[in-house]
């Protein structure tokens, strides 16, 4: 994986993590909350995307310095 690719999925994980948390403070969202206890589903997905996005460019930053080194 290139590094330029690994930096661009630590960004989009970032930014799928913070409209996660937007979306988590949503009225829809807190309306979800009052019935199941959960908030809504977009939310949840968005957070698992950044999560995964995240951790996978962090990976791949991480080879590309142990490759360089």
């Amino acid at each position: 994986m290139s590094r330029s690719l690994s930096l661009g999925l630590v960004v989009a994980g970032l930014a799928l993590l913070f409209l996660g948390m937007q979306a988590s403070e949503s009225f829809s969202s807190d309306l979800s909350r009052f019935f199941t206890n959960s908030p809504t589903d977009k939310a949840i997905w968005l957070w698992l995307g950044g999560v995964l996005a995240l951790v996978t460019g962090l990976f791949g930053v991480a080879r590309e310095r142990m490759r360089t080194a």
